[in-house]
């Protein structure tokens, strides 16, 4: 029982973490460009050798 009074309290400040990192990533504009990131991997920026 006394694991709980120490365990709650960890998993509340690390979801704490998760979720200001989370809103810190969504302001900081790291999903502004989802459909950018699919279509780069896709082109090939370099000449074809002969």
């Amino acid at each position: 029982m006394t694991g709980l009074l120490i365990l709650i309290p960890v998993a509340l400040f690390m979801g704490g973490v998760g979720l200001a990192a989370f809103i810190w990533s969504l302001r900081s504009g790291q999903y502004d460009d989802l459909e950018g990131a699919a279509w780069r991997i896709l082109q090939d920026d370099e000449e074809p050798r002969k």
